[in-house]
């Protein structure tokens, strides 16, 4: 356990080794093999799915959006499925620092994404309230509220600034190799379209509840009356 490396210093595989149990190691690798297929086939599905909605709506390549007749988004699977080849990098010698910016990379595409869905909900709020409805038709309302996302915006630019603050003047001072300096600075932006005026914004898209102000108050007065045990079960199990 200590100073070892690999897969021989994790505990599980060295109590296993002790258990001398004939085959037990077999059933832990198929068991990992299992776990690593599903995680790659939900990934090539949700990969795949997103693509092709961003063709559908415009902000991709418009073939992506081609469904075969077995309802499969062909060419939008055949690309996620080249990025997986990816993972044979690791087995260059320079495959950790590939490792590294593909895990850096991620990490910034969820800062950007949470923030775009906190910057969303606040557009959706403002123009909500301009095109003349009423918060309380919303079903669903953020535990925060507007100020939640905004507290969420503030925090993810405290991180973007934090994180290019490294990347720029490094802990420890910075390389006086501008090859490396470079590299420790990436950043890529693909802008397609101007937002819409909050007077523009389409609310009814899609939408699933067109109950007027007074019909939620007399559902939400309802479920509020309903009895203990109902209460604690959609608490649990539903909303």
């Amino acid at each position: 356990l200590l100073g070892g490396g690999g897969a021989a210093a994790s505990p599980f595989v060295i109590a296993l080794d002790h258990a001398h149990i004939k085959g037990l190691n077999h059933f832990v690798n198929v068991t990992i093999c299992i776990s690593v297929l599903s995680i790659g086939l939900s990934s090539v599905y949700a990969g795949s799915r997103t693509l092709t909605a961003l063709a559908e709506t415009g902000y991709a390549p418009r073939f992506f959006s081609y469904v075969d007749k077995s309802s499969r988004p062909l060419w939008s699977v055949v690309a996620t499925l080249l990025f997986a080849s990816l993972a044979y990098i690791n087995v260059a010698a320079a495959g950790n620092t590939v490792f590294t910016w593909l895990v850096a990379l991620s990490g910034l595409s969820t800062i950007f994404t949470w923030m775009a869905i906190c910057l969303c909900h606040i557009r959706f709020r403002m123009a909500w309230v301009r095109q003349g409805h009423s918060i309380e038709e919303l079903p669903f309302k953020a535990l925060g509220g507007v100020w939640g996302s905004w507290f969420g915006i503030i925090l993810l630019v405290l991180v973007l600034i934090a994180q290019f603050y490294i990347a720029i003047w490094p802990v420890g001072g910075m390389s006086d190799d501008p090859k490396k300096v470079a590299e420790t600075f990436f950043c890529f932006i693909w802008k397609r379209t101007l937002p819409k005026a909050i007077d523009e914004i389409d609310l009814d898209t899609g939408r699933k509840s067109w109950l007027t102000v007074e019909e939620m108050r007399a559902y939400r007065e309802s479920r509020k009356n309903a009895p203990l045990y109902v209460r604690i079960y959609r608490m649990l199990f539903s909303n």
